[in-house]
């Protein structure tokens, strides 16, 4: 059984010609999964760990031929329990919560690539009020990657979400369960951080709002006459689009439709080779609030994989999915905000007409054509 080896992270998006570097799983950064149970003396670990990243720092590939074999990873699973254990800390009223092993090390599967499963627990003497965790993960080698919690106190039934950064690696576990409002909240933020790194939804947004402070007469973009039309038409794609994948994520969250996680990914990016193209040829000009709107319906799909890997709390289930698509919204309104005023006041200007809309247009293609190539033909990114 082989695991492709892949490890990098994404440029900044201001950089056009560099998004050629970004991976095919382009809303798929460097994360890792904890599930922890709170019981009477300690804390139950799960801690789902992707290849590509252990790989890249123990260097699983023992004969480096670029693929992971189930024995290469089992050979090293102490190494493996090791490092989690020096990277994830608990204590409580002062006191350290030895972190060992509690079970055979697995492999499971994610939207993005197999991942290795550690099974630990946390002893504490002294537990009451909150543990504090420490987590340090990767922070080192990669400061984009995080750590996703679900925490489920002793007795609750929901489980509540948490998230391990750079900027927050240390954090408390509250030992009462929190409040529908809590949850709100950290859905929200969840929303609004995978709208931002979801390279690939970006830019078919923006595919979508370049020309939307032109016009096209006689076979040519011309300068839309006033910011309220512009306003109006980025209003009609954004709500298109807001609709569209608001719909197939609740749908696809609640169970009732499921599509093939390869075919989703690959027809995203085959939506931002088309929103881009469009662009240089002006076949669909006012109406792309369509295109939004039909293409929207499958990037829903994209969304609910990434709330399925965080995680969904079922016993605020609405609270969770409302969340996380008022979050994307908040992200989408954030992304319009900036974009709608600079190329309303470039509008005239050949730089924006040429440079941003043609030369940006067609440099969007060809990275989403890219995608699309990895992803249909499922290559492995290098």
């Amino acid at each position: 059984m082989g695991f492709a080896r892949w490890r990098g992270s994404p440029p900044a998006y201001v950089l056009l010609l560099a998004l050629v570097s970004l991976p095919a799983w382009a809303h798929k950064p460097s994360d890792s999964y904890l599930t922890l149970r709170g019981e009477p003396d300690g804390i139950a670990v799960r801690w789902d760990i992707a290849l590509r990243d252990l790989d890249y720092v123990l260097q699983l590939d023992r004969d480096g031929n670029g693929e992971l074999t189930w024995g290469e990873v089992r050979q090293r699973s102490a190494d493996l329990e090791k490092l989690a254990i020096a990277k994830l800390t608990f204590s409580s009223q002062g006191a350290a919560c030895p972190l060992q092993s509690a079970g055979p090390l697995m492999l499971d599967k994610h939207s993005d690539g197999t991942y290795a499963v550690l099974s630990l627990r946390a002893q504490c003497d002294k537990l009451a009020g909150s543990v504090q965790v420490h987590y340090a993960m990767l922070f080192d080698v990669d400061p984009t990657h995080r750590g996703l919690v679900q925490w489920t106190p002793a007795g609750a039934s929901s489980p509540q979400p948490l998230v391990f950064a750079a900027d927050s690696a240390t954090q408390d576990l509250q030992l009462a369960a929190t409040s529908g409002w809590e949850t709100l909240r950290q859905y929200v933020v969840e929303g609004i951080w995978h709208i931002w790194i979801g390279f690939d939804h970006i830019l078919f947004l923006v595919a979508l709002l370049l020309p939307a402070v032109l016009v096209r007469r006689a076979q040519a973009w011309s300068p839309t006459p006033s910011l309220r039309a512009a306003a109006v038409d980025v209003l009609k794609v954004v709500t298109a689009f807001t609709l569209a994948h608001s719909i197939t994520l609740s749908l696809a969250v609640l169970g009732f439709i499921s599509l093939p996680s390869r075919l989703v990914e690959s027809v995203i990016a085959a939506s931002v080779v088309v929103a881009a193209l469009n662009n240089l040829r002006g076949t669909i000009d006012r109406k792309r609030w369509v295109m939004a709107f039909v293409f929207g319906l499958v990037h829903g799909f994209g969304f609910a994989s990434v709330l399925a890997d965080l995680g969904l709390p079922q016993g605020a289930l609405a609270l969770a999915l409302v969340g996380f698509n008022l979050g994307v919204e908040i992200g989408q309104l954030a992304i319009v905000a900036a974009f709608l005023p600079v190329a309303y006041l470039l509008r005239s200007t050949s730089f924006y007409r040429v440079g941003v809309l043609r030369f940006g247009s067609l440099c969007v293609a060809l990275v989403a054509a890219w995608w699309f190539v990895q992803r249909a033909f499922d290559l492995a990114p290098s």
